[in-house]
């Protein structure tokens, strides 16, 4: 029998197919995810090989977590956690935030939240022109327009002036930024990591696997993170948005140098280059002395650390967990968690954006929402503008803000983290501002079948791509 071109193209599809199908059953986090694969690549083989190999995979394989792979770095740690112990326990339990981050919660802190971009970044760019040694800068999106311009002065000049300046975008995010922005920083004097040049993998993971961190580290001593990029949108200049909702926040104490360890884990995998023995690791305590942790999570750990954070976080809950996200696209686990608190009497409010960026994700989240809403969790819709912020309040003692969005995405295949404070004066300073935002929005009552007819077609076939959302 003659086998032509067609049949050996086929017969190579199949078993490529087959051998997917093995990987999606051995190496699935969810039993969700590996039936949806396999469903998908026997029914169209043609167009879910292709995909698997681009988004089918969920651990990030090769990549050093210092704090948990360099004994140097754990004794370290392990002194960082003597040195720096809270004199009173947080009444909410530290453990599990404690073995997610693989860092302990420390005192001395003291925190501000930088509530939009006039305010986020007129600070983060007086922070780099006070920087007298080193300013270390990673953000996922990074333009090159009116904001991102504003920026790459600012480097250049903390570079020019003997500071050392160290900057790293995503390969993703920033896919657009021009060489030119690159070269331009690299020829004044500012150590660049450019992800297309970096260590690592550079296709299917480049996909997949991103780095959503967006972080500012100042001398060691001032730390920033949120959810801002660097771009003009996030200035509310983009009329499709309107106004840009986000928030930051910058800190001071021992949680710098926490953020700093987290840095120096990516600058490491991009590079190959070790900052432990060039950074500052004193850090100073601030008088304020709030308690926190920096929870630093992604696909490289070997829990699901991402889901389980918020799963901590929503558990410790007795009378109110008020959680904004511009997505909701949540797993089996953190989705039985929000109900269950709201079960048992938790105020559980969810602040989602109205506003729509991403037309897949935004669908997909009403396909959740009769199910919380059944449960007695409130979901609330942000109208002025587009809404971005990633923040988590708990009662009135626990207070987190960062870069983790409640999917699927930031759960398992991002590099996010969350700056959490166990502390009264920080969870009152995020519900002044949780408060305001609620002010701003309308809580749904609309179920899905009276939702418009795209919503109510749209958001189950959505729901399907959640996995990957």
């Amino acid at each position: 029998m003659q086998i032509t071109l067609g049949l050996l193209l086929l017969i190579m599809i199949e078993a490529m197919a087959v051998w997917c199908v093995w990987r999606a059953i051995s190496s699935a986090r969810t039993s969700q995810g590996a039936v949806g694969w396999i469903v998908f690549l026997l029914m169209a083989p043609f167009v879910g090989v292709p995909l698997f190999l681009f988004l089918g995979h969920h651990k990030f394989k090769k990549y050093l977590i210092a704090r948990r792979d360099s004994i140097e770095v754990v004794e370290g740690v392990q002194v960082f956690k003597e040195i720096h112990a809270p004199a009173t326990p947080p009444r909410i339990g530290v453990e599990p935030f404690e073995a997610i981050a693989e860092m302990p919660v420390v005192r001395g802190n003291n925190m501000e939240i930088l509530i939009d971009g006039e305010a986020t970044f007129d600070t983060i760019m007086g922070a780099i022109d006070l920087a007298e040694h080193y300013a270390l800068i990673q953000f996922y999106i990074v333009r090159d327009d009116t904001l991102g311009r504003a920026l790459k002065d600012r480097m250049i000049a903390a570079a020019q002036r003997g500071v050392i300046v160290r900057f790293k975008v995503d390969a993703v995010g920033s896919y657009n930024l021009p060489t030119a922005y690159m070269d331009e920083l690299r020829q004044a004097g500012v150590q660049v990591v450019n992800p297309k040049l970096a260590r690592g993998p550079k296709n299917r993971f480049q996909l997949n696997f991103r780095n959503h961190r967006k972080t500012v580290i100042i001398d060691g001593k001032v730390g920033f993170i949120g959810g801002f990029n660097v771009g003009d949108e996030y200035m509310g200049r983009d009329p499709k948005f309107g106004p840009w909702r986000d928030t930051h926040v910058r800190f001071t104490g021992p949680m710098v140098s926490q953020l700093q360890l987290v840095f120096a884990e990516d600058w490491h995998w991009g590079t190959d280059e070790a900052l432990i023995e060039e950074l500052d690791w004193v850090p100073e305590h601030d008088p304020v002395d709030m308690t926190g942790l920096i929870v630093p999570t992604g696909p490289a750990d070997e829990m699901e650390t991402g889901a389980l954070f918020f799963f901590s976080a929503i558990s410790a809950a007795q009378h109110r967990v008020w959680i904004a996200s511009p997505y909701f696209v949540p797993d089996t686990d953190v989705l039985t968690a929000l109900k269950h608190a709201a079960l048992r009497g938790v105020e559980v409010r969810l602040l989602v954006p109205d506003v729509i960026d991403h037309k897949t994700p935004w669908l997909a989240a009403f396909a959740y929402f009769d199910e919380v809403r059944t449960a007695g969790v409130e979901i609330w819709r942000y109208t002025e503008g587009f809404m971005h912020q990633k923040v988590v309040l708990v009662d009135d003692d626990f207070a987190a803000i960062g870069t983790t969005n409640l999917d699927n995405r930031s759960f398992r295949l991002n590099f996010e983290a969350m700056a959490a404070f166990f502390d009264k004066r920080a969870a009152a300073q995020t519900e002044t501002m949780l408060e305001a935002d609620f002010a701003r929005s309308y809580r749904l009552d609309a179920w899905l079948a009276d939702q418009p007819r795209h919503v109510r077609y749209g958001s189950p076939v959505a729901r399907l791509f959640s996995p990957l959302l």
